[in-house]
């Protein structure tokens, strides 16, 4: 976010008049020509608003960077360690994403098969958990509900379920949850209330996280959101990657 230029300009003004706010006042004749000093050294020099622009920004996401951290220490429990969140990858990584994600939106069915890929590339290294967040629509929350039930009960089970749901385009509909269930064997599922339990969790963390929509992938101390591209997420991986080497 752009500091806008007032600000920008009052926040320079203030930290220049700093130093003297402790010494003797000025007249009103000589503040006046200060803040006209002001003006003109921002006239002929205009990059100054850049970098001051560009410093604000950094002090911003290093400080909400900060916030997040120690959500993410609070709340490691729930967000990483979770028996009823499915897991994926390595059993030991070095690095665990948190995947919030939804069957019906056409981001995360775009952004799913990216994370596939990582994984794969990086078989030893990373680790998944997957959020469900049923924010559009009933069909969402019943498809969650019984993944999350074959999590539960076969975790080795949930995968090919997940996939099936995943890739079916556009939203699901009662006949499409149920032509996945047929195709992965799991006819005879039934929803049960740690499923239930499951999804109001999910809700709840993510809220609190910020997830304002899905896909969104937690990556250290950074929260991603959108279905972005694979070489992008790869760099973000690999930058966390080696601050934890």
């Amino acid at each position: 976010m752009k500091l806008p230029t007032l600000t920008l300009i009052a926040t320079l003004s203030a930290s220049l008049l700093a130093p003297a706010l402790h010494a003797a006042p000025f007249t009103p004749e000589q503040e006046a020509r200060i803040k006209e000093l002001i003006r003109e050294t921002l006239v002929q020099n205009p990059k100054i608003l850049d970098e001051a622009a560009e410093s604000w920004e950094k002090q911003n996401a290093a400080a909400q960077a900060s916030q997040l951290g120690d959500f993410i220490k609070g709340n490691r429990d729930v967000l990483f360690n979770s028996a009823t969140s499915p897991r994926l990858g390595a059993k030991n990584p070095k690095l665990t994403l948190v995947l919030f994600t939804d069957y019906n939106c056409p981001y995360c069915k775009q952004f799913d098969p990216q994370l596939t890929k990582l994984l794969k590339a990086y078989p030893d290294d990373l680790g998944l958990v997957v959020k469900l967040l049923p924010f559009k629509g009933q069909s969402s929350a019943k498809a969650a509900q019984y993944s999350l039930t074959l999590w539960q009960q076969d975790p080795a089970r949930f995968l090919p379920l997940h996939d099936k749901l995943m890739s079916k385009q556009g939203m699901l509909t009662e006949t499409d949850i149920n032509k996945a269930l047929a195709a992965t064997d799991n006819l005879s599922l039934t929803p049960d209330a740690k499923a239930t339990e499951e999804l109001r969790n999910s809700l709840r963390i993510g809220t609190l996280l910020g997830v304002q929509g899905t896909p969104a992938t937690l990556i250290g101390n950074q929260l991603v959101p959108g279905a972005i591209s694979y070489d992008e997420l790869e760099q973000l991986v690999k930058a966390e990657l080696a601050k934890r080497s």
